[in-house]
């Protein structure tokens, strides 16, 4: 089973800005090729982060929530996420109001957009 792990410190997340860049009306994905080794091989290194003027911390929450749920559920497809990548992903209040079935097939596109 693949398990997220997350970055830890500031140096792993300007790594990560700085490369590859997704935007999409929902999230926002950076990707770096892995430059900092998980704790387990099967772990995938992921972050998912939310800026406080998107609202109350409940709001954020059902954000970063169903964020991870969509990850969760396309690790279980194969190749349709890299672990050779760490991955930054940025919620937006869009996704608030959106289905989970539509931010799906956005982040599915983005993901293998990032993998090339």
């Amino acid at each position: 089973m693949v398990r997220l792990e997350s970055l830890k410190k500031s140096n792993q997340f300007k790594k990560a800005l700085k490369e590859k860049k997704i935007h999409s009306e929902c999230f926002s994905i950076f990707a770096a090729k892995n430059f900092y080794k998980p704790k387990y091989k099967t772990n995938l290194l992921i972050s998912f982060i939310m800026k406080k003027k998107i609202g109350n911390a409940v709001k954020r929450n059902k954000i970063r929530r169903k964020l991870k749920a969509i990850v969760h559920k396309l690790l279980k497809k194969r190749g349709a996420i890299n672990r050779d990548y760490t991955y930054i992903v940025f919620g937006k209040s869009n996704a608030y109001t959106k289905e989970q079935n539509v931010i799906m097939l956005e982040m599915t596109k983005s993901f293998k957009k990032l993998s090339k």
